[in-house]
């Protein structure tokens, strides 16, 4: 049976880390290494020492590689604590796109590359970014795939573009989504490549600008020009990158739901303590019927999307892949947290605007995650053709 009462421990966990974000992680919001672009290496490594002392460092890996070992529910639980500041999963190291890359590489990589790649990772040593998505190919639909890799002495020759690549500059390493070139009785068909970023044959473009501003590194462009990989890079087999792709992304968008509920439970108390504070009318503003129906249906809608991420991690922690149902939540969650972020700005008026609260900040954050790890409209369009069945 699926129970959504939190235990003693996932509830003093919780306890935990919203005192530590609250006390610890939130003076940073203001600092000027928190930039447009997000946070600033130096300021991540500050941040993750401090979860590290805390105690608080990679909840979402495995004990035996250095983590914390929760379960699925137990990380819905402490990702919306930690997601209570956009520096909280950075700081915790459980961000986007290392998160996910950890899972990814904790499930397919061999022992070898655990070894050079992940366990470093896992330690704070680098960051990461994942390289799938293109200007016109991959995106939303992967199989539009057009970065290509051809055989080449010991390993591949790798070539294409691709863009928003979240945290490119200073990461350690990149997972590259490429399309292997079939020669003669080698295999080809979608594939994952490992490289270090500081290899010859990567090139960074340019860095854009997004309406999110909380990811280590930014989102950037970037090119690989003949770009060498050796053979002892592949990740998983060669030709299976579409599975791999759902390996990742089908916890990773439940993961991203978990961070951006602590926003909108961030935005939704500022709200609330504005709306109690500011007087207009001759009254609170919460007590006016108009701006009391925003804030009781911004609850409503926090503890719908707070159930549904729950179900969906107590269906992986019994062993189901979740792929659909992360679909279903991901388009659910993403658009509902958004209402709740509109609603808390509007509440806020003028303020709401301005940089004076973390609020237009999350409402911004909130505004991307519908398109990330999948646009709300792709996501229905699969999930129609499933209830379909064609």
């Amino acid at each position: 049976m699926i129970t959504f009462d939190p235990t003693f421990e996932q509830d003093a966990l919780r306890q935990r880390i919203e005192t530590f974000i609250t006390q610890q992680i939130i003076p940073f919001e203001k600092d000027p290494r928190n930039t447009a672009h997000g946070p600033t290496e130096e300021l991540r490594i500050e941040l993750n020492a401090l979860a590290r002392d805390a105690g608080l460092f990679t909840p979402q890996v495995p004990e035996a590689l250095g983590g914390m070992g929760l379960d699925h529910v137990s990380m819905a639980i402490a990702f919306e604590a930690c997601g209570l500041s956009p520096l909280g999963p950075i700081a915790m190291h459980c961000a986007a796109p290392d998160e996910g890359n950890m899972n990814l590489l904790e499930k397919v990589a061999t022992e070898a590359q655990k070894e050079r790649w992940l366990k470093p990772f896992v330690a704070g040593e680098f960051r990461s970014c994942f390289s799938m998505t293109e200007p016109w190919g991959a995106g939303a639909d992967p199989s539009e795939l057009k970065t290509t890799a051809r055989y080449d002495g010991d390993g591949f020759a790798v070539n294409g573009v691709k863009w928003l690549i979240t945290g490119a500059k200073g990461a350690g390493f990149t997972i590259i989504f490429c399309d292997v070139e079939a020669q003669g009785d080698k295999p080809g068909g979608p594939t994952m490549l490992i490289s270090g970023m500081d290899e010859d044959g990567i090139v960074l473009s340019r860095q854009i600008d997004t309406l999110d501003s909380s990811f280590a590194g930014g989102h950037w462009e970037l090119r690989f020009e003949d770009l060498h990989i050796p053979a002892e890079n592949v990740l998983g087999e060669i030709g299976e990158g579409f599975r791999y792709v759902q390996v990742r992304l089908a916890p990773a968008r439940l993961t991203h739901c978990m961070r951006w509920l602590g926003g909108a439970v961030r935005a939704q108390g500022i709200a609330l303590d504005y709306a109690r504070r500011r007087e207009a009318f001759g009254k609170p503003i919460g007590r006016h019927g108009e701006i009391g129906a925003m804030l009781a249906e911004n609850e409503m809608e926090l503890q719908q999307c707070r159930l549904m991420v729950w179900w969906a991690c107590a269906l992986l922690d019994k062993g189901a892949q979740g792929r659909h149902e992360s679909s279903m939540v991901k388009t659910v969650v993403a658009e509902a947290l958004f209402r709740v972020a509109d609603r808390c700005v509007q509440v806020l008026g003028g303020m709401g605007v301005t940089g004076d609260t973390v609020v237009e900040q999350i409402f911004r954050e909130t505004r991307a995650f519908r398109i990330y790890d999948g646009p709300s409209e792709v996501h229905k369009w699969a999930i129609s053709r499933r209830i379909m069945k064609v």
